[in-house]
Order: C-alpha cells, then structure tokens, then sequence
C-alpha cells in the first residue's frame, strides 16, 4: 500500500529526474545554430572551392559545368538518411570524417579512415561557413529546428 509519503517521495524524484536527466551534456550541440547567412553567396564559396569538383546539388542547377571529369561524385541535397538535421550538416561541413559517404567504395571517399574531402577549417571564414551552410541547407530536406535567437548588441 503507498503511503502519502512514498506518493510525495516518487514525485520528488521525478521532478528531479526531469529536472536533471533533461540536462544536454556540456558537449551537446544542443542550442547550436549559425547565424542566418546568404545562399546566393554561399553558392559562390561552394564553386570559389571547387567543392563542385567532387560534389553535385540536388536543386543546383546553375553551377558552372566541368570541362574534365569529375573526380568523384557525392550527391549533396534533397531527402537524404544521413543529414537530417542542421547539426548534422554543420558537422559534415567542418568535419568530414565524421560520417564518410555512404554508397561509395571506402577506398574512394577515405584513406586510412579520414575522409578525402579537403579540411577548410583554416581556409572558410565564420561568414563564408555561414554562408555555405545556408546554400547547402537550401538544398537539402533537413528534420525542423529551432534556431538561436541572437539579440541585438548595442
């Protein structure tokens, strides 16, 4: 039989439980997003790296046309099972070897593990990043997300 008092106990010990166990980690990404950036520029960064060289866009289709083959061809955009998210896309961007390509030969998109995709974290600016990701994102059919509100600064 409960008692008033283990009734009060276990609903103490949920309110912490939701209280605590609801906490992100310190390393969550939970609350990330960029700031709104330009696709149209984005779109400008995408071509100034020559990520066409390796990559098509779902959507794209005014991106300049290669006059040798590609080196390979990673399919960005549209409904895709691995980028779902907004976090995820950022993190394929500034990461990726995070999650290698799927449907490709592993020889083909890593060499010992690590993506072949060049790293431009020290090459992107933070608003070309933005920028890029908002082309990108144009393009793909990501999961909803509540972006960061960032108030204004005087």
């Amino acid at each position: 039989m409960w008692s008033t008092k283990n009734i009060a106990l276990l609903g103490l010990s949920g309110i912490l439980v939701n209280i605590f166990g609801c906490t992100p980690e310190p390393t969550s990404g939970k609350g990330f997003t960029l700031p709104d950036g330009d696709p149209a520029q984005g779109q400008v960064v995408f071509v100034e790296l020559n990520c066409h060289h390796c990559h098509t866009v779902t959507g794209a289709g005014d991106l300049p046309q290669l006059e040798e083959e590609r080196e390979m061809n990673i399919r960005l955009g549209g409904e895709v099972p691995r980028i779902g998210t907004y976090g995820e896309l950022v993190t394929a961007v500034i990461n990726p070897s995070h999650r290698l390509a799927k449907g490709h030969r592993h020889e083909d998109v890593s060499e010992d593990g690590k993506s072949l995709m060049n790293n431009y974290n020290d090459v992107l600016t933070v608003t070309q990043l933005i920028d890029l990701v908002a082309f990108l994102q144009s393009h793909y059919s990501l999961r909803a997300y509540e972006p960061t509100h960032y108030p204004m600064y005087y």
